[in-house]
């Protein structure tokens, strides 16, 4: 089984996105091959929600609660953000030319005395 307690799943109602939920445990059902899959819906207001479901359907397969075909896509983890771009590569003793300017101005002198 792919999906572990932690994922984050997309479920689809008739092929369309409907609401996120986060897999919370899953457990072996009574029934032989069928498991307990318990979810957090993240739609406010959230709520649990425990499913039965064989292993193929949890992973990915389709299948029909109350007459409507549903699907779950596990998402993957975020990917980290773009870093971002180098810095242009400056001349040796560029740097040293800009601080010879520059001057520290002590906050603590500007403040007024009372």
């Amino acid at each position: 089984m792919e999906t572990k307690p932690g994922d984050i799943l997309l479920i689809h109602k008739e092929n369309q996105p409907v609401v996120y939920a986060r897999v919370e445990e899953i457990l072996a059902d009574v029934k032989p091959h069928w498991w307990q899959l318990r979810l957090l819906i993240l739609h406010p207001p959230a709520q649990e929600a425990t499913w039965i479901l064989r292993e193929e359907y949890i992973d990915g397969g389709e299948f029909t609660m109350g007459g409507d075909p549903l699907r779950l896509e596990r998402l993957g983890p975020p990917q980290p953000a773009q870093p971002a771009p180098p810095e242009p590569a400056e001349e040796p003793g560029a740097k040293a030319e800009q601080d010879s300017g520059e001057k520290v101005v002590s906050l603590l002198d500007r403040r007024s005395r009372s």
